[in-house]
């Protein structure tokens, strides 16, 4: 059943640091009017332009999604975006006081929290939807990743992990209702990585933000005492660090046993807004990350280019 286009009715925000640029954030969702969509503005920038919540906005895809319009760069964000359209709320405002949205604890969490605080109001306009009506596939048979898409009567997706490792193994997850399951089956789920990746991406100038409380860290190689000892360094602590039964750095308790596959789903879900309106069809998607997200949504874009410019030149 269609419906009325949504938003909030106030103002809310939370405040964090970028898990990648390490710059103190402060993220604030207002509300917006009809046909808006979602659009990002930095106040940190005098006169900044509204940026689209757009795939063509992509600039770059290393360990999080990045738009930029008129060299204004905002980093990492899929958590936001995967909070707004998991509610299904149509029309925000997200407003940032620096480059990147704050982690908060790795996952959506805090930003449902604080959209749900903001409470949804409905609009007069009826929400405008992509009806898939023809498949849409897209395949790296490098990287072994498919993503399809086929008509369905709602929006679901069905996602599939594959990692060999004891801590995860082969992980599955499907989201059937959206509007019911996402704040609490996938907005708390957390962002992860190997700690093999760890030294890697510090030397990519990434994750400064990083931290053993806004990440799941995945042991996937042996450590010593050495080896420990260069992690607390790296991430700053005091705190003796130590290697988990459950495969995880610190034997962190993970919030679902299925927490990783769980996450990548709301990455895919923060990466489809990018199209500029939800879908209505059945996405699966198998050991996907963040480029093939993007490249999904601009074979999707292509394909229903025609449908989605009627919709879209009305905003």
């Amino acid at each position: 059943m269609e419906r009325k286009q949504r938003t909030i009715k106030t103002s809310q925000s939370c405040q964090g640091i970028g898990l990648h640029t390490g710059v103190k954030s402060v993220i604030t969702f207002h509300p917006a009017p009809e046909n808006y969509g979602i659009r990002f503005i930095r106040s940190d920038i005098k006169n900044c332009t509204e940026i689209k919540a757009d795939i063509d906005h992509v600039v770059d895809i290393s360990r999080g999604t990045t738009i930029e319009e008129n060299d204004v760069r905002i980093h990492t964000v899929e958590h936001a975006l995967a909070a707004v359209s998991g509610l299904r709320l149509d029309n925000i405002l997200i407003e940032l006081t620096s480059k990147e949205p704050p982690v908060m604890d790795g996952s959506a969490k805090d930003f449902v929290e604080c959209l749900i605080k903001a409470g949804i109001q409905v609009q007069a306009e009826e929400r405008k939807i992509l009806e898939i009506t023809t498949a849409v596939n897209y395949t790296n048979p490098y990287r072994d990743i498919d993503i399809h898409v086929i008509p369905s009567d709602r929006f679901r997706i069905t996602f599939m992990v594959e990692y060999n490792l004891p801590a995860l193994g082969t992980q599955y997850e499907a989201i059937y209702n959206m509007e019911e399951d996402f704040a609490f089956e996938v907005a708390p789920a957390r962002t992860f990585c190997f700690l093999s990746e760890v030294e890697m991406l510090k030397e990519q100038g990434l994750i400064k933000g990083g931290a053993l409380d806004n990440a799941v860290v995945i042991i996937d190689k042996e450590i010593d005492s050495m080896e420990m000892q260069r992690l607390k360094n790296l991430f700053g602590i005091e705190k003796n660090i130590i290697e988990g039964a459950n495969g995880i750095l610190n034997g962190k308790l993970l919030r679902f046993k299925n927490e990783p596959v769980r996450h990548k789903t709301l990455d895919l879900i923060g990466d489809l807004a990018l199209l500029g309106v939800p879908i209505k069809g059945h996405v699966t998607a198998a050991r996907a990350g963040h480029a093939s997200n993007v490249e999904f949504v601009k074979k999707l874009k292509k394909q229903y280019s025609k449908e989605l410019s009627g919709m879209l030149n009305n905003e």
